[in-house]
């Protein structure tokens, strides 16, 4: 058993040091797609190419989710639309699965024999509890504040061939804790570990007289009775992104993905964007990594059964140990009754369960823009451009033409990523490898949506760990490849800046 895990981890390896070139073979297997025709391909390099003109809006800007972007209303619930394109049937399923993304399970055994299996160890009772709203999460406010959704992913150094791996791949599991802090538990069995976070301020001064504050945050781990934590302990805190268009990033080319990598800076820009690859646990095979923060999931099906599996501890088909992110050392939770049942696939959520929350989730509709014509927008999207941001933050993309997916076909969508891996550098790192991630990298995050955060999660924190308390303070943060970039807002006239902060906002 050994060899054959030292050989899959040594193939595993060969495959993640391949160069781009060599992985123009990855495909897209989670998508019915309709392969595009020369003649679409020349189009659409033409429809996402840049604009140069920034004195009127371009066509379609208002649509940044194509057909499926759905009205900005002024509520809170504005991330909570399905597709704008959706058919009557299959609102109906977006529906159920949005009951089953706010439904909160309990423990096992229960007489809810559909709804029980929580834990033993959890981080949420539901996946509504971190994603409030659809929206973005938080960090605690305080030592008493259990409002949250920051979760703590662990590793130490070390693999199943950590003599002949590299080092990205060189991690495994704490022994006592697994690969992420519970805080939370069911009856009878202890919560991992409490966080605690405090932070430091450091004072950035812009042109014009103008001051900026950035927080740095420091975490600290109070065991609950599993142990002592690794002495080379790697810890990740993450906050619980926002979940619109996760469909439609789903649904973007490999091959468009692919095309825009560089990671040896061939162009000299100093941009080195770098295809995130992982296994997949549905196909078995390396596939581009798409969601998680560092790309970690290739689709939204193995996002939302990662998910819950390790956020709830809900077992499903792809992850089916009932006893969730349990260590072999945690014994009483290892052997806590589970919920799987063969009425589930023997899980405590089957496959139909997870079809709908994924449909639910790859359907939650991005608003349409505002304020696209305003000349302080149209200067900020201006400056955004020349400053180079859109280096990473790519603007437009063109999905797949799909069969029977017509919610995620053929669009024209605003984004505002590339969907690679860039070094922040060590402001941000959280210097924790994730597959082909080193610490210090990061995906681009998606923009669509930034500016109705506040509206939204009613806050305006940013960032991975939502240490960033604005807008600018977040790109304040940015180092490493953005490092130049970062400098050029600090050093811009005041009225550029605040006009490109401006443009965010109206995405």
């Amino acid at each position: 058993m050994k060899q054959i895990t030292t050989f899959l981890a040594t193939l595993l390896v060969g495959i993640l040091s391949l160069s781009v070139d060599a992985l123009a073979e990855l495909a897209d297997l989670h998508l019915p797609v309709i392969p595009r025709t020369h003649a679409e391909a020349e189009r659409i390099q033409r429809v996402v190419a840049p604009t140069t003109d920034f004195t009127i809006a371009e066509q379609f800007e208002n649509n940044p989710a194509g057909a499926a972007t759905v009205r900005a209303t002024k509520t809170p619930n504005v991330f909570s639309s399905p597709s704008g394109n959706i058919s009557f049937e299959k609102e109906l399923d977006f529906k159920v699965g949005n009951g089953l993304f706010k439904k909160l399970w309990v423990s096992s055994p229960s007489s809810t024999l559909a709804s029980d299996g929580l834990g033993p160890l959890f981080n949420a009772r539901s996946c509504q509890r971190c994603h409030l709203k659809d929206g973005r999460g938080h960090p605690p406010e305080g030592p008493d504040d259990t409002a949250t959704s920051l979760l703590m992913r662990i590793s130490i150094p070390g693999g199943p061939t950590a003599d002949d791996i590299a080092d990205y791949l060189a991690t495994q599991p704490d022994p006592n804790y697994g690969g992420q802090i519970q805080d939370f538990s069911v009856a009878g069995i202890n919560a991992e570990a409490k966080i605690q976070i405090t932070y430091t301020e450091e004072a950035i001064l812009l042109s014009g007289g103008e001051t900026a504050f950035l927080r740095a945050p420091a975490y600290d781990l109070t065991t609950l009775g599993y142990g002592v934590l690794h002495p080379d302990i790697m810890l990740s805190p993450r906050v619980a992104p926002q979940m619109i268009g996760l469909g439609l990033l789903d649904a973007i080319p490999v091959a468009d993905i692919l095309a825009r990598a560089d990671p040896d800076d061939a162009d000299g820009d100093g941009i080195s964007g770098r295809p995130q690859i992982v296994m997949s646990t549905e196909y078995g095979v390396p596939m581009l990594g798409r969601f998680g923060l560092k790309a970690g999931q290739p689709s939204v099906w193995e996002q939302s059964a990662s998910a819950f599996a390790g956020d709830i501890g809900i077992s499903t088909t792809l992850h089916p140990a009932g006893f969730g992110d349990c260590t072999p050392a945690q014994v009483k939770c290892r052997t806590a009754p589970d919920g799987n049942t063969a009425d589930h696939d023997n899980a405590e959520i089957g496959d139909v369960g997870l079809e709908l929350v994924s449909f639910y989730s790859s359907n939650l509709g991005v608003p349409a823009r505002r304020d696209i014509d305003d000349p302080q927008v149209l200067r900020g999207k201006q400056v955004f451009y020349e400053t180079g941001c859109i280096s990473c933050h790519t603007p437009k993309h063109v999905t797949h033409r799909l069969d029977g997916q017509p919610e995620q076909s053929f669009q024209l969508i605003w984004p505002y990523t590339d969907m690679l891996l860039h070094d922040m550098g060590p402001g941000l790192a959280d210097n924790r490898p994730e597959a082909r991630a080193t610490g210090q990298e990061w995906r681009t995050p998606p923009l669509w949506g930034i500016g109705l955060t506040e509206q939204v999660s009613g806050h305006t924190y940013f960032l991975h760990d939502g240490r960033a308390r604005s807008l600018l303070e977040a790109v304040l943060w940015h180092g490493g490849e953005a490092a130049p970039h970062k400098q050029s807002v600090i050093d811009m006239p005041p009225p550029d800046r605040a006009a490109l902060i401006r443009f965010l906002e109206s995405l």
